[in-house]
This record gives structure tokens, sequence and C-alpha cells, in this order.
């Protein structure tokens, strides 16, 4: 296993009821989804990264507005012609 240490101050972060371990959870998904966005990791691997199943990873990254399928218009033409 790899590890990334990020130093911050001490009160960047800092939220009245939110625990440092809340904090991390939401930087690796954050982490996590940002590389999905862009190409650089698959929903598998961006879900390992952050501590969920691909598949709960993406309806995580359909819930913060990140598209999860990328088809251009002759792709979702042939798909929709296949299931008419």
């Amino acid at each position: 296993m790899n590890t990334l240490l990020i130093e911050l101050p001490a009160d960047a972060l800092a939220l009245p009821g939110v625990s440092p371990e809340s904090l991390v959870s939401e930087a690796k998904f954050m982490l996590a989804l940002k590389l999905f966005e862009v190409g650089r990791l698959s929903s598998g691997k961006a879900g390992s990264l952050c501590g969920m199943g691909r598949v709960e990873f993406l309806l995580a990254a359909g819930r913060a507005g990140v598209p999860v399928v990328a088809l251009d218009v002759d792709a979702l033409d042939a798909e929709f012609a296949a299931n008419a």
C-alpha cells in the first residue's frame, strides 16, 4: 500500500461537529472522484481508493453530479436503436 501525506495547518479543515476521520473519508472520495472524472482511474479503482465497491462508487459519483457514462451521439443512437 502507498501512502500520500498532505500537510495542512491544524485549523484548515476544522469544522464543528466533524471528526478528522470523516474529513479523511471525504478527502479520499473527492480525490477518487476527480481522478475518475478526468479519466485517470477506472470506477473500480476509484471505488477501491475511497473504500467503496465499484457500484457504490458509481452511485455516489452520480449523486455528486459526475457523469458515470460518456456516450457520443452515435453511441446513444445505437443504444436506443438496440433497445427499441
